[in-house]
């Protein structure tokens, strides 16, 4: 029996324009109906989740910074959390501070970048789309990075930005160094760094074991490398058409792409079959 649906954001339940498409927003009505929860389960911070779907109905958690946060949206509230030690993001700072690279803070429930790095969020190769998405989320931060370690909280996750193949294969190799980080992709373009035991897959199994849900009775849907886990610990994991090869490889099914709704295709006949 289902009980809950997790979907990432970007290129899976947001269509190439950022946004819900009626569709989805329908299968949202029907999962409500059926007392079916959505979850997102997104790389984004909490403040990056659409309110559209923050206020739906069928909406009361979300898994946030690749399952490094999983909060309660109607109370504000964090249930779990699972932070990266601040020696340790100073360390890898020091070591890609000097490439074409943002270095984003995921922490308070925001996304802060430093502002002498912002230029690069005008310049790096994504769509207008996501670069709009991605500016309107983030706060710049006008000092050093220690200085920002020290005014934040817990920090959940590191975003880095590169504008260049071999900034990549440095800040990739960075992250691969030290044995307490895990890395995972959503732009050919960046990079997201969380606490090695912190991944969407986490996230899922801790929010059912929180639920009281077996794991069985959820699907997720996913596009991209940081979809893995969840699809692969998901009771059904879908892919999108649009999805790599990894994400593909990880899933269970498959259904249409972000732009063709997938996501209401594939779970309308199980919705209205409870």
């Amino acid at each position: 029996m289902l009980k809950l649906v997790f979907v990432d954001m970007d290129g899976t339940f947001l269509n190439s324009a950022k946004k819900i498409t009626p569709e989805n927003l329908a299968a949202m009505d029907l999962a409500a109906q059926k007392g079916v929860q959505f979850v997102p389960c997104t790389g984004r911070n909490v403040n990056g989740i659409p309110e559209q779907m923050v206020s739906h109905p069928s909406v009361n958690y979300a898994v946030c910074c690749n399952g490094a946060l999983v909060c309660d949206v109607r109370t504000g509230s964090v249930l779990h959390e699972v932070g990266i030690d601040k020696e340790t993001v100073r360390a890898l700072y020091r070591q890609v501070e000097d490439l074409p690279v943002t270095f984003d803070i995921f922490a308070d429930s925001k996304v802060y970048t430093l502002a002498n790095r912002w230029h690069y969020l005008d310049e790096m190769p994504v769509d207008e789309a996501s670069r709009a998405q991605l500016k309107s989320i983030r706060v710049p931060f006008d000092g050093a990075l220690d200085q920002l370690l020290v005014a934040c909280g817990t920090v959940c996750r590191v975003n880095v930005f590169f504008m260049t193949g071999e900034a990549k294969s440095q800040v990739w190799a960075a992250v691969d160094a030290d044995a307490s980080l895990r890395r995972a992709s959503s732009l050919p373009c960046n990079v997201e760094v969380t606490d090695v035991s912190a991944h969407k897959g986490a996230g899922l199994r801790w929010l059912c074991a929180h639920l009281g849900v077996d794991v069985a009775d959820t699907v997720a849907f996913g596009d991209a490398s940081n979809d893995v886990t969840m699809l692969e610990a998901a009771g059904d994991g879908v892919a999108m058409a649009n999805a790599l090869p990894e994400a593909v490889a990880a899933a269970n099914h498959a259904t249409s792409s972000c732009d063709d709704s997938g996501v209401a295709r594939y779970l309308e006949p199980i919705l209205r079959a409870l």
